[in-house]
Formats: structure tokens, C-alpha cells, sequence
């Protein structure tokens, strides 16, 4: 059926059954793409526009400030999800957030103080452990690279000239 074909009478509910429908899908599909390309940085910006709009309209129904609630409900729900969704774009972390104050900026003094602190820091809080084995059984000969190739010299010797 098409706009055309409707009672005139049923023309305003039935786009206010549409826009009802279809509205949210709308904005979560909006919404979704601007979080993908833009990221959430965006997302707040464009959830506080939102929400001040809904705030200030001035709606002429009896029922005009539950609408705003829920709308308001809309706009929030709607962002919250297309946030945890996975395709959304995350902000990277802004690294003057995570700056030390005074910090310098230049490589030199950097390297500076990454050496001053490397030094600061020698021999280490925790020296190497010093580790002993014990085999009970007594001792065993223990033999190097130059003994086995000594005592394999001397065994093909022996093989060569037997006594």
C-alpha cells in the first residue's frame, strides 16, 4: 500500500508509525558510520548536540516532557551501543595525557636522562641469583670439548696400530 492508496484520514498516523520505526534505525545507521569513521571523540560531541536539542525544543503536547525523556532514552541507548560495537573507530590515546610534567620535548636531554637513570639504577635492586647443583653420588668427571676430541684422537690410534 502506498501513500497514495491510504485513507486520507490514516496519512498523519501512519507517518507518525513510520517515523517511529524507522527513525531509530536511522540514527543507530548514522550513528554507526560516524563512530567508524570519526571515532568516538565525535560520537560525544554529536550525543551532547543531541540531547541539547531535545532539551530545548519546545514540544506543544500534553505529554512533552515524558517525549524528551524518551527521546533523550533514544539518543543515549543508541550511541552506548554503537560504542561497544565492534567497528567502532577508538580514539587513540592522547599523549599529553600521559606526559610527565616538565618532561622535555628534546631527544638529547632524553637520552640524558635515560642514561643518568640507567646509572642510577646499576647494579640492579636484585643482583643475580648465584646457583649451585648438587648430584649426590659423588663427583664426575667432567669433560670439555678438547678431552673428547683428545680421547677420540687416541682411540683411532689405537684402532690403527693394535698392540
Amino acid at each position: 500500500m502506498s501513500v497514495h492508496t491510504l485513507h486520507p484520514e490514516r496519512v498523519d498516523e501512519t507517518r507518525m508509525h513510520a517515523y517511529s520505526i524507522f527513525a531509530p534505525l536511522l540514527i543507530h545507521s548514522l550513528v554507526q558510520r560516524l563512530a567508524r569513521s570519526q571515532g568516538m571523540r565525535e560520537l560525544d560531541k554529536v550525543e551532547t548536540s543531541l540531547v541539547r536539542l531535545v532539551e530545548e525544543t519546545v514540544v506543544a503536547a500534553p505529554d512533552g516532557e515524558a517525549m524528551k525523556e524518551f527521546a533523550i532514552e533514544l539518543v543515549v541507548s543508541t550511541l552506548r551501543n554503537v560504542r561497544d560495537h565492534p567497528d567502532a573507530k577508538h580514539d587513540l590515546e592522547e599523549i599529553d595525557d600521559r606526559r610527565t610534567a616538565g618532561r622535555s620535548e628534546i631527544a638529547a636531554t632524553l637520552e640524558e636522562q635515560l642514561q643518568s637513570g640507567l646509572e642510577d639504577s646499576f647494579p640492579a635492586s636484585d643482583p643475580p641469583a648465584v646457583v649451585s647443583t648438587a648430584i649426590t653420588g659423588g663427583s664426575k668427571n667432567i669433560v670439555g670439548t678438547d678431552e673428547v676430541l683428545r680421547r677420540k684422537k687416541a682411540a683411532s690410534k689405537r684402532e690403527r696400530h693394535p698392540k
